[in-house]
């Protein structure tokens, strides 16, 4: 993956999309939503994983079988809503270590203020998925690169639901090297730095908290 931006144009992702965006989608529905979406867009990001191979023993045949090198990978989610990707993308990938960078935007001045963060051992040695659903501001997700490259990750990509134009151009001046995947790129940021149209507060209506 050499892209900068990846948008994944799915016909299931854009459909599931959709359905989220639509203000009458009960949390339930959303959340569950949020879960199958990120699974397919994990296909995407992790399109590129390096492969070995080792010897096996078919019901047929020994043979030299494709798997997947290296240390194993890195999913880090940017608190709180990032849990929604990570529950999918767990299912696909069980065996991934995990972390957390927990952030809250003050809305006033629309900045990141950390509260938490927690990430596996040797996180320099692997491939480490960063996942937010949305990608608004950037500021929230520069930070968030920042620690990761802070604690030695140096291999890193980014995966979010719904980017806006100017979160994507945050993020490229400040990480040119983090491939960002998206399903959908909207128009553009309100006032009051929510995406546009976008689907509302990603962890309010995944939690029920509005």
């Amino acid at each position: 993956m050499t892209e900068h931006l990846t948008v994944v144009d799915h016909p299931l992702v854009q459909h599931k999309l959709s359905i989220m965006r639509d203000k009458n989608t009960p949390t339930a529905v959303f959340r569950q939503l949020l879960r199958e979406i990120s699974q397919l867009l994990a296909y995407e990001v992790t399109r590129s994983l390096p492969l070995t191979t080792r010897e096996i023993e078919t019901p047929m045949q020994m043979m030299n079988a494709p798997t997947l090198d290296g240390k194993k990978l890195a999913l880090v989610s940017i608190l709180r809503a990032g849990n929604g990707l990570l529950d999918g993308v767990l299912e696909l990938i069980p065996s991934a270590r995990v972390g957390f960078v927990g952030l809250y935007r003050d809305e006033e001045t629309l900045q990141p203020v950390e509260y938490y963060f927690k990430v596996p051992d040797g996180i320099e040695d692997r491939l480490v998925i960063a996942v937010d659903p949305m990608l608004a501001t950037g500021n929230s997700s520069v930070a968030a690169i920042d620690r990761l490259k802070a604690a030695g990750a140096v291999n890193i990509r980014f995966l979010c639901l719904l980017a806006a134009p100017e979160g994507i151009a945050r993020m490229k001046e400040a990480h040119p090297d983090v491939p960002i995947v998206t399903a959908a790129v909207d128009e553009k940021l309100n006032a009051m730095g929510y995406i546009v149209p976008g689907l509302g507060d990603a962890g309010d209506r995944m939690f029920g908290t509005k």
